[in-house]
């Protein structure tokens, strides 16, 4: 039997990108992913915004590792 489409993208998720978990104080997370929405991003598109105006170049220039 094939790979389900979750299967697949699991896979593909966990070969193309790194997960880093942060925590916040009870009730923040809501109203940080409000305001994201507000400003027509995701919770997680609104970090990494945050995070590349913050670092810029230096963040673009990183290289995947080989496989």
């Amino acid at each position: 039997m094939g790979k389900t489409s979750s299967e697949s993208k699991n896979k593909y998720n966990a070969k193309a990108y790194d997960r880093v978990s942060v925590m916040l104080k009870k009730g923040q997370r809501e109203i940080i992913a409000d305001y994201a929405s507000s400003q027509g991003l995701s919770l997680n598109g609104y970090i990494n915004k945050l995070i590349s105006e913050d670092m810029g170049e230096a963040l673009t220039n990183v290289k995947p590792d080989a496989e």
